[in-house]
């Protein structure tokens, strides 16, 4: 594999950070993203900015394995969201080398949002960390056109980050993604799911949050969706995969999600 393989946290969520990383290692990943604020109620999220021996033991462990924190996640802009008021965040964001903050568009006020997100990449920008929009169908910015413009609005600093089960869920196209700036390309997010349109709002919350599969497993066509990405793009794996998980623990859900990543690229020219 040439490009560099991430996992995201959504898909081992229940480990804490230096359990992530270490099972990541074992498994052959790169990197890692990691989950410091939670997503909803019955998703964890691993506060590191305010738990400075969690964070002394998710830096060792980082040295240990020799993986890197690719990621940071889940800022979720509101109408009431205060960048600075993440700076907590961002500090323990640079602490441990991340490259990207993910944030979600959760303002309705289009005009409010690009602001709010283009302030937030500037407080990152001066620790060294860019910031990726990442689209959902069920929200504001449902697809990749509408996520290129907020970022467009938001300023230079703002990324898109494009995840195979949102853009197979919306109405994106392939062209749209071959077409999009590189710069504002910084990793995306592969996955595979079954694919049976039309799509309650129920149906793409289940998938996007519990149940999803490796590569290879679903119907999308991710080698149509990787050949379209710019040709070295960091690529993380987001396979939340709940019932798998249960019956037979973290790491054989983590070496299914590689081993159909591996068969997956290495079917690439």
């Amino acid at each position: 594999m040439t490009r560099p393989i991430g996992l995201a946290h959504l898909t081992a969520i229940e480990l804490s950070p230096p359990d992530l990383i270490r099972a990541a290692a074992r498994v052959g990943f790169d990197a890692v993203g990691l989950r410091l604020i939670r997503v909803t109620e019955t998703s964890p999220g691993y506060p590191l900015m305010d738990d400075p021996a969690a964070l002394r033991a998710t830096q060792a462990a980082l040295a240990e394995t020799g993986l890197a924190v690719h990621d940071i996640e889940f800022v979720k802009i509101e109408p009431d969201t205060d960048p600075a008021a993440l700076d907590p965040f961002l500090d323990a964001g640079a602490a441990l080398g991340a490259k990207e903050v993910i944030a979600a568009p959760y303002d309705p006020d289009l005009a409010r949002l690009a602001d709010r997100i283009g302030a937030l990449a500037e407080r990152a920008e001066a620790r060294g960390i860019g910031v990726s929009l990442e689209f959902f169908p069920w929200t504001v910015v449902p697809d990749l056109p509408a996520a290129l413009a907020l970022a467009e609005a938001a300023g230079p600093r703002v990324g898109v980050l494009v995840d195979s089960l949102h853009f197979d869920r919306s109405a994106s196209r392939l062209s749209d993604l071959r077409a999009a700036p590189p710069a504002r390309l910084r990793f995306a997010h592969l996955c595979d799911a079954p694919v049976h349109p039309p799509y309650s709002t129920e149906d793409l919350l289940h998938a996007a949050r519990g149940e999803r599969l490796p590569p290879g497993e679903g119907g999308i066509d991710l080698a149509a969706f990787v050949a379209a990405l710019p040709a070295d793009l960091p690529l993380s794996l987001e396979v939340p995969m709940t019932a798998l998980t249960a019956a037979e623990g973290p790491d054989a859900a983590l070496a299914r999600v590689m081993a159909g990543t591996r068969a997956l690229l290495a079917r690439r020219p």
